[in-house]
Formats: C-alpha cells, structure tokens, sequence
C-alpha cells in the first residue's frame, strides 16, 4: 500500500507548513535566516532543536494560554512524517486563523531598540527613562508590535493603537479586544519565561509570539516559542550593562554577516559549528536535558 505524499502548502524561511486534513505539520528545518535571507548552509540539528525547546515552552506555559500543539510524536502523524527526514523537527498542530500581528516584547535595551534610543529617547514610539546603558534592563517589558511580512519583505514596527485598527478591519467589532489580549498574554508569557530562564542562567532579552483564533474564536498562541530564531538569550554569568552581550541566539551569525557584507550569505564552517552548539547549549540550559534526537 503506498503512502500518501504531502506537499507544503506555506514554505518560509525556515519552516514548512503541511496539511493534513483536521490539522497540521509544522516542520521547522535546518535552514538559518538573518536579515531577511535564508542563509546559504544549512545547520545540522537546529530544526529539532527549536521543535524540542518550543514543546518545553508550550507545556510550560499551558496556564497562560492555550497553544496550537497537538504533538510532536511521529505515530501521531501521517506515515509520510515517519522519515528521517522528519524525525525531532516536525510538530502537529491545530489550525488557527492567524492575527498578522508580530507580537514583540523587549525587557532589555539592545539591538534596534538601542539605537533608536540613542537617537531620540525611544524604543519604537516609547519614550524610556534618561539615561539608561545598552543591554540595560528595562524598568518593565514593553510591548513593540509590527506587521508580518511576507517572504523578502520587512516586518514594519505599529504602535499599539495601530494594531488595534489592522484587527478591527479584519475583525469588526473585535479589534480593541483581541489587541489588548494578545498585548496582555504576550506580557505575561515573557514575565513567566524570563524569570524561570534566569534561574538557569539565561536572560531573555527580547522574543516574539504570534496568535491565532480558533475555530470557537479563541486566542491560542501559535508558531514557535522561545527559540534562539525568535528571541535574544545572553548568559547570566557575565552580564553587564554598558555593551553588546555573547548570546546563545544567531546574533553571532548576525554579526559575522555585518562584518562580511561580501559573503554572500555564506557562512564559513566555524561559525555554523559555533552556531549549532550555542543552541544545544540553550537547549540544555533551559530543558535541563542534552539534546539527542
């Protein structure tokens, strides 16, 4: 008897979305983004590893909110999904109708953030108190929407006022509502995961969710969760404000490619070794098990 062949219905820059019928496959890959470009190397183990780190994340914050996973076992999947190929790095999951908001939230001044604060006092539309240092803790999270981009395209920085109107013309009626509780679970989520993060040695400088509605019109947190792609991790041991920080995240690929604008997007062998044992190092961290497969 054959096995039936699923092809992706949505490719990004690193996962691949297959339907399944009732739900879907979220396959997260090895390949690596920065800048809006997929890389030219691959990264042996990340697909698995970020799969691993979101399911650690979504059980653990199963009391925030409700999350897209049904699974990330195999058997629980189409024959087609039981290949190597597959194997760590493919979630099942719920279909959601999905907020095209990008749900950014920053505990700590760096990045973009940081140099739009030395330009005018604020952090996208949000004036910050004098003073503050590069990497410096901020004296609460704030929450920094943008738009989400298609493929090759910019996501773009909203005020907060701005996603509420994006959402009240997709959904009449219901836009200041699912605005503000998106705002509200985004927070939440990060003052939960930042704390427990740091009690094992990891800050978590800056991440971001994304949403969707259910078929009952639920939120449900959906996407990854918490991964080096989508959040900054410094480590606790040596912290200090004042300048740039080492982090378990691909900031270090972000940097190689600023100081080779020639590359190419090509990554030399060393930086992808580095890069791979940063995220099994956070993975270990974090889950307080090695990463295997």
């Amino acid at each position: 008897m054959s096995v039936q062949e699923f092809l992706p219905i949505k490719e990004g820059k690193v996962r691949e979305i297959y339907d399944i019928g009732d739900s879907l496959v979220i396959v997260a890959t090895d390949r690596i983004s920065a800048f809006d470009h997929i890389l030219q190397n691959k990264v042996t183990d990340k697909g698995a590893i970020l799969t691993g780190m979101s399911k650690f994340w979504f059980d653990f914050t199963e009391d925030v909110v409700k999350n897209h996973m049904i699974s990330v076992d195999p058997a629980d999947m189409p024959e087609f999904f039981r290949q190597e190929r597959f194997n760590g790095n493919s979630m099942m999951c719920r279909k959601l109708k999905i907020l095209p908001i990008e749900c950014i939230v920053r505990g700590y001044i760096t990045g973009s953030g940081w140099a739009s604060y030395k330009e005018n006092g604020t952090v996208c539309g949000i004036r910050l108190p004098e003073g503050l240092k590069e990497s410096e803790k901020l004296p609460e999270p704030i929450y920094t929407p943008s738009t989400k981009a298609e493929l090759g395209e910019h996501d773009e920085n909203i005020s907060y006022e701005r996603s509420v109107e994006i959402l009240e013309e997709l959904h009449p009626g219901k836009g200041l509502d699912y605005a503000s509780r998106i705002k509200e679970y985004t927070l939440a989520l990060y003052r939960k995961c930042a704390e427990y993060a740091l009690s094992k040695g990891i800050i978590i400088a800056d991440t971001k969710f994304e949403f969707g509605l259910d078929e009952d019109g639920n939120i449900v947190l959906a996407d990854e969760m918490l991964t080096p792609d989508s959040s900054r991790f410094w480590p606790l041991e040596g912290y200090q404000p004042g300048q740039g920080q080492p982090s378990f995240d691909k900031q270090f690929v972000r940097d190689w490619l600023k100081e080779n604008p020639d590359s190419d997007y090509l990554l030399p062998e060393e930086v992808v070794a580095k890069t791979v044992d940063k995220y099994k190092e956070a993975y270990a961290l974090l889950t307080g098990k090695t990463f295997t497969r």
